[in-house]
């Protein structure tokens, strides 16, 4: 399903921090089956996966991400050890105008995989996350990231591995995959987002 080739021979970029960007990560017909098969979530924010179902083609998708051999190419490039650390995943499929806020990710993550499930064209200007070379200024960004469907961007979290996007409001779909330091983290962070997930939940009732 992953092009992993393809990632391993595209150049990283190191400065200001270390990152990848891919277009078309996913082959055409995978990508299609886990957009179809794409869990429905019940409000704006980040939802663990035991809140939702996991099921067929984005079952599948999930599986290869979370494997060893996307593991492997990720530690090589970034030059990072992942072994015995923890990996966890959350799902995205709306954004609010408050969403996209510049940060840098918290200390407790290595590694960051963003993964967008949108449509094959992106129809804003808006929701398009930007790269910055600080923590202030929106405008002073050296990369952007069109969220179209398929695309990949990894970082190694840094003190300034900053990002952030305008606001936004409406469907925008993404993976976020984070190896941490240690199983707390999983437990503190799956645990924030399925509250947050199941007060959703009921107040969409």
């Amino acid at each position: 399903m992953l092009n992993l080739e393809t990632l391993k021979n595209t150049d990283i970029n190191s400065k200001p921090f270390k990152y990848v960007v891919l277009k078309d990560f996913i082959q055409k017909p995978f990508l299609d089956k886990a957009r179809n098969d794409y869990p429905e979530v019940p409000g704006a924010g980040s939802h663990p996966p035991t809140d939702l179902e996991i099921k067929g083609g984005f079952k599948e998708l999930m599986s290869e991400l979370l494997g060893e051999s996307f593991k492997r190419v990720i530690q090589d490039k970034f030059e990072v050890d992942l072994e015995n650390k923890p990996v966890m995943y959350t799902v995205r499929g709306f954004c609010r105008p408050k969403d996209g806020k510049i940060h840098t990710d918290s200390k407790t993550k290595i590694i960051t995989v963003l993964l967008y499930m949108n449509d094959d064209n992106w129809p804003s200007e808006s929701g398009r996350l930007r790269l910055l070379n600080n923590g202030t200024d929106l405008e002073d960004y050296f990369d952007e990231v069109e969220p179209k469907g398929g695309t990949l961007l990894v970082f190694k979290r840094s003190d300034n591995s900053w990002h952030g996007h305008h606001s936004f409001d409406g469907a925008r779909r993404a993976i976020q995959i984070n190896w941490v330091s240690d199983e707390k983290v999983v437990e503190r962070e799956q645990g924030r987002h399925g509250l947050s997930s199941k007060l959703k939940k009921f107040f969409s009732k």
